[in-house]
């Protein structure tokens, strides 16, 4: 094969890449991709992983790619593929902790792409399709030869959001109801994002606006419905936002056609429909009843903005409290962390796991109060607006609120951030058997042990500026250790 093809090849990948890294990185947290691929039939599968999102799956790719071979096996007719850069999908692997998609083509026999499953994800429908069209524009690339096309595929996949949950939205309908919606689509969601960006009297919008087929608006039970001649065009962002304020903290939605304000209904929905759920700041974007990614500051994006909290989980099952106990821990801190979030205020909650809780200075209780009835949880939740820490022990009672957090300066402090999350380094520093969880208002919520932040976004290191034929797997998993 000439020297050129083989460089120009890997130009493909490296853009296709960098581009779908930094396109998903901006929908969802900092993300890695990896791509596992052979051009020809007969081919060795070649990986590129630049920033080692594989690392600890080399076991069952060997056995995917080098052991039985499955993959070489199970593939269709590729001659039926007539159109230019037409691809036969590979679905989800299923790996833990990956999100993958594939493609086959004769240009490029085997494809199959990796990014991050991150735990706050709304749905990784969105993410699926980007992958997917990852892969056919790779495939386009290989097919069409050409330096010309050089770069093209990375930056339309750095700005693929809208598209993804267009092309999401679109596979589900078609699955469900058999047949193309008569909504389109990419206005649906123009308009909410427009919406979302419109304030009445500097408030940011609140309240559901409903998208249904026209063919199912006679299910609909109307509160009242505006006249024929008369109803608000959707791509009117300032009018539908005024309108909004009619179902504001209600059980009402507003319903539209896809062009039209209809009216106001409530009760319940056709089961086939599209929900805007308007939260202030932030909102959801979801289809028949399931999130499908969340909106804020213009944008769509993967998150469901109520932090997961996995790292404190984990810490509580390995600690030698019993696992019912753990669990229920873990639950009374998670309710009070979404109830600062949803409330948008800042907080701090010491988990003391110490067999005999901490005296630390604060407002103490004359007896602490147990936190397994939901009207004391719901106290908690309010003692926790008080300048200071709650103190929560293991024995699931409140010790006391308004707790101060004290310490000597440590190594790893972030001067960017305020004194509610550095004294809590400091003191996680040097009390043992001490979680401080942190809720910024602005920020994501931090999880603190041993004077560490341990759910902090990892920087990954950048992939390099330029590319080397991808390894074979075989040299791969041996430089693995495999």
């Amino acid at each position: 094969m000439p020297m050129s093809t083989v460089s120009y090849r890997n130009q493909c990948i490296y853009h296709t890449l960098d581009g779908l890294r930094d396109g998903l990185s901006q929908f969802s947290q900092p993300s890695r991709v990896a791509l596992i691929y052979a051009v020809g039939g007969n081919d060795p599968v070649q990986v590129y992983d630049p920033q080692h999102l594989l690392r600890g799956h080399e076991s069952i790719l060997k056995e995917i790619y080098l052991g039985t071979a499955q993959w070489r096996k199970d593939e269709p007719d590729l001659q039926r593929l007539r159109h230019f850069g037409q691809i036969h999908v590979e679905p989800n692997l299923k790996l833990t902790g990956l999100i993958s998609c594939g493609a086959r083509s004769p240009a490029l026999r085997y494809q199959m792409w990796f990014t991050e499953h991150h735990p706050d994800m709304c749905s990784i429908g969105p993410t699926e399709r980007w992958l997917e069209h990852a892969a056919w524009l790779l495939s386009h690339d290989f097919a069409s030869e050409s330096t010309f096309c050089t770069g093209t595929s990375g930056y339309v996949l750095r700005g693929y959001a809208t598209h993804a949950v267009r092309d999401y939205i679109i596979d589900e309908i078609n699955v469900m109801m058999g047949l193309d919606s008569q909504i389109r689509i990419y206005p649906l969601l123009d308009a909410v994002l427009g919406i979302s960006a419109t304030p009445e009297e500097h408030v940011p919008p609140r309240g559901q606006l409903v998208f249904v087929e026209p063919y199912l608006l006679p299910q609909i039970e109307f509160m009242a419905r505006f006249a024929d001649h008369e109803q608000p065009v959707l791509q009117n962002y300032k009018h539908v936002r005024k309108l909004l304020q009619s179902v504001q903290d209600s059980d009402r939605q507003l319903i539209s056609d896809g062009k039209s304000l209809i009216g106001i209904a409530v009760g319940e929905l056709p089961r086939y429909r599209i929900v805007a759920d308007f939260r202030g700041r932030h909102g959801f974007l979801g289809l028949n009843g399931q999130q499908i990614c969340s909106f804020s500051d213009g944008n769509f994006h993967s998150t469901t903005h109520r932090a997961k909290m996995v790292e404190l989980e984990e810490i509580l099952i390995t600690s030698r409290q019993r696992p019912d106990a753990a669990s229920q821990l873990f639950q009374i801190v998670a309710r009070i962390v979404h109830f600062a979030e949803a409330e948008k205020f800042g907080c701090t909650i010491v988990i003391d796991l110490n067999q005999r809780p901490m005296e630390l200075a604060g407002q103490h209780l004359k007896r602490p109060m147990s936190l397994d009835e939901d009207r004391y949880i719901e106290l908690a939740k309010n003692l926790a607006r008080v300048d200071g820490a709650l103190h929560i022990g293991a024995d699931l009672r409140l010790h006391g609120f308004a707790c101060l957090l004290d310490g000597r300066a440590i190594v790893g402090e972030d001067r960017a951030r305020g004194a509610r999350y550095n004294s809590a380094l400091r003191f996680t520093a040097e009390k043992p058997n001490l979680i401080v969880v942190v809720v910024s208002s602005d920020r994501p919520v931090s999880i603190i042990h041993e004077g560490v932040n341990i759910n902090a976004a990892c920087v990954w290191r950048p992939i390099p500026g330029t590319m080397t034929t991808p390894p074979v797997i075989g040299d791969w998993l041996q430089a693995a250790g495999f």
